[in-house]
């Protein structure tokens, strides 16, 4: 058995609602009622009720216990929690522990959230200087670049995109190939922040620097909102209000020598090992490939992650995926979509979890950017942390 599911195994558990609240810079209310709102709205999505719900996993990064949560919805009794570590890392991950309840009995109906006032409240870009004190494994790691000036996620994955691209060539403009698609997907998105506000790569190339070589627009939006899922048995999932989005495949994985956003102790640093497990994971659990993936929904915090993840996924050799995103062929109508929604970068950062919403979307042939066919999507979590990943297909 590999990350609790087997390639042999026909899927036990099923996405069966989705729910949102708005992508804002101010959301004017306290993430608790966020993350409450968000969930309501994915239990109605379900055609279920609260008192339906046994299971809550969310993010150690969150700031509503599953207590207070489960007392907002007016949940009784819950037989499984869980939170998950590495911030935007823990986002698929949440699915695939939810499934595990669900495999195992422990739980009947999940519900994933993650709620967050990133713009408004706490901005996770500038430099918290507390990173460094924290009586914790992870204070001491952060002990030794912070004295350094890596002190924020954008000057940690700067290190990591300046060696890549002085390896393989790729350049700045390659960065902004990503950018471009995401706002033109988002442009056509009405949930999204930037929608109706597509971006040229010129204007990319004109955006200041906020770490060199990452432009602002490489780097991924401050939002305020929340995001919930609905994770219960395919059986059940069958007898709901929507289309079930079956979980094939979930997984997560940390690779050697890892730290977080840049782990400086590698002998290569153009890679991210992190996706390679997971991405091992996915494609043995689904019994499918690269060229089986109809759309990726890909964690875009920093472009070069992306072309990185494209590389430890399969989709083309290290070192390519500047060619292999070249003329269009991330964008609707390319090769391989990539971000339909609009991503981080376009839509909202609600840290990863508002592209599990969209896999779905694809899966229920909703999207307001569907891609045609049936084929299986990709999801991806957030890189350069130990992270997770999921493969949605329809039943």
């Amino acid at each position: 058995m590999t990350g609790g599911f087997a390639g042999s195994r026909a899927p036990a558990a099923a996405i069966a609602g989705i729910g949102a609240t708005e992508f804002s810079k101010d959301s004017g209310r306290s993430e608790l009622r966020l993350a409450a709102e968000a969930a309501k709205t994915a239990l109605a999505d379900a055609g279920l009720r609260p008192a339906d719900v046994d299971g809550l996993v969310t993010f150690t990064m969150d700031s509503n216990a599953e207590v207070a949560v489960a007392r907002e919805l007016g949940i009784g009794e819950l037989t499984f929690f869980s939170q998950i570590g590495y911030g935007g890392g823990a986002a698929c991950a949440t699915v695939h522990q939810a499934a595990m309840a669900v495999a195992t009995g422990a739980a009947s109906v999940v519900v994933c959230y993650r709620a967050l006032n990133e713009r408004s409240g706490r901005r996770f870009g500038q430099v918290s200087v507390g990173a460094v004190a924290m009586p914790t494994s992870s204070g001491i790691d952060n002990g030794w670049h912070y004295p350094m000036g890596l002190s924020t996620p954008a000057a940690t994955v700067a290190m990591m995109a300046s060696r890549y691209m002085h390896v393989y060539g790729a350049t700045s403009a390659d960065l902004g190939v990503v950018a471009v698609a995401d706002r033109r997907h988002a442009a056509t998105n009405p949930s999204a922040w930037f929608y109706q506000r597509p971006i040229t790569l010129a204007e990319h190339q004109a955006s200041r620097w906020i770490a060199e070589p990452l432009r602002l627009l490489d780097c991924c939006q401050e939002s305020d909102g929340a995001v919930a899922i609905v994770v219960t048995s395919l059986e059940r999932a069958r007898d709901l209000r929507q289309r079930p989005a079956v979980i094939r495949a979930a997984a997560q994985g940390a690779g050697p020598d890892q730290f977080t956003m840049t782990s400086y102790y590698r002998d290569d640093m153009t890679g991210l090992p992190e996706m390679g497990v997971v991405a091992r994971q996915l494609w043995a659990q689904a019994g499918i490939g690269p060229a089986d993936i109809r759309t990726a929904i890909l964690y875009d915090h920093f472009t070069p992650y992306v072309l990185m993840q494209l590389e430890e996924l399969g989709f083309c050799p290290r070192g390519q995926a500047r060619h292999f995103i070249s003329g269009g062929a991330i964008e609707i109508g390319g090769r391989l979509p990539v971000n339909p929604h609009g991503g981080q970068l376009g839509e909202a950062y609600i840290h990863g979890m508002n592209g599990i919403a969209e896999g779905v979307r694809q899966v229920r042939g909703t999207s307001v950017n569907q891609i045609p066919g049936d084929g299986p999507v990709l999801i991806t979590a957030g890189t350069g942390v130990p992270t997770s990943g999921l493969i949605l297909a329809a039943d």
